[in-house]
């Protein structure tokens, strides 16, 4: 659950009268001084970003699946068919793929 869906459910409950508002504002400052609500949503995605690159041994051109299939845990051949479809799609698969190729730096 994000914390702005804890935030929804506290205001419901002083809403609803279950809490007063010093047990809101006390819940509340609870959880927005919590250590793991700095980075609730950032930190997961920030070092995603970061672990990615470019496979050196799962690869048929740059390496770009596989290193997609390394971060995100899927299969590389289902980044490889995404690649393809968006390729037929007014060539977005290869533009996408160049620029990984291009700026993801290599494993």
């Amino acid at each position: 659950m994000t914390l702005s869906d804890e935030l929804i459910k506290l205001e419901q409950l002083r809403d609803r009268g279950s809490l007063t508002n010093d047990e809101f504002a006390r819940a509340k400052a609870r959880l927005l001084d919590s250590p793991a609500s700095a980075g609730l949503v950032a930190e997961p995605v920030v070092a995603a970003l970061n672990r990615f690159r470019r496979s050196q041994s799962d690869r048929w051109l740059g390496g770009v699946c596989g290193g997609l299939a390394v971060s995100t845990g899927a299969q590389s051949w289902i980044w490889r068919l995404l690649f393809t479809l968006l390729l037929f799609a007014g060539g977005a698969g290869l533009i996408l793929y160049v620029v990984l190729w291009i700026l993801v730096p290599a494993d």
